[in-house]
C-alpha cells in the first residue's frame, strides 16, 4: 500500500536526506520544507512509486496530465525541476535517471517510513516519544483558609 495509511500514521518514502510525504504533500530536506508545484509532486510521487521499473513518457502523460496531450517542452520542465527539488540534475541524474529512448526511472535508494501521526518531518525529537508523567499514589488537596 504506496503512500496511503499505515496504523495511526502516514507512509513517507526516505532517501538521501529527503523526506516525501505522501498525504501531506510535503517534500523536506532534513527540516526544510522544499516547495514543489502540484504537478512535479505527482510526477515525483509517480516515479518513487513505480523505482522498480522504467515509466515511459506516455505513462507519466496519463498519470500526471490524464492523458492530455502535452509538449515535450512540458514533460522536460517538470522533470527538470523534480530534478532540481531533490538535488539532481540532468547531468548527473543520480535520482532520475533518464534511459534514452525508454523512458524515465527513480534510482536513488530508497525507504519506507511511518511517521506517528503529528509529528513533523523534520523534527528527530519526535520521533522519541515522550514519557508521561506518573501520577500521586493519592490525591492532593489544598486546605482552604
Amino acid at each position: 500500500m504506496f503512500g496511503g495509511r499505515l496504523g495511526d500514521g502516514s507512509l513517507r518514502y526516505l532517501f538521501e536526506n529527503y523526506a516525501f510525504d505522501t498525504d501531506r504533500r510535503e517534500l523536506r530536506r532534513g527540516a526544510e520544507l522544499v516547495t514543489i508545484p502540484p504537478q512535479v509532486f505527482d510526477l515525483l510521487d509517480y516515479l518513487i512509486r513505480n523505482r522498480e521499473h522504467v515509466v515511459s513518457k506516455d505513462d507519466l502523460i496519463d498519470a500526471i496530465w490524464k492523458g492530455r496531450i502535452v509538449s515535450e517542452t512540458a514533460l522536460t520542465t517538470r522533470l527538470n525541476a523534480a530534478r532540481t527539488a531533490v538535488g539532481d540534475s540532468g547531468e548527473e541524474q543520480r535520482l532520475i535517471k533518464t534511459l534514452p529512448r525508454k523512458g524515465f526511472r527513480f534510482v536513488g535508494t530508497v525507504r519506507e517510513g511511518k511517521r506517528p501521526a503529528g509529528e513533523a518531518v523534520g523534527d528527530t525529537a519526535a520521533e522519541q516519544p515522550t514519557p508521561a508523567l506518573p501520577l500521586p499514589d493519592k490525591p492532593c488537596f489544598r486546605s482552604r483558609t
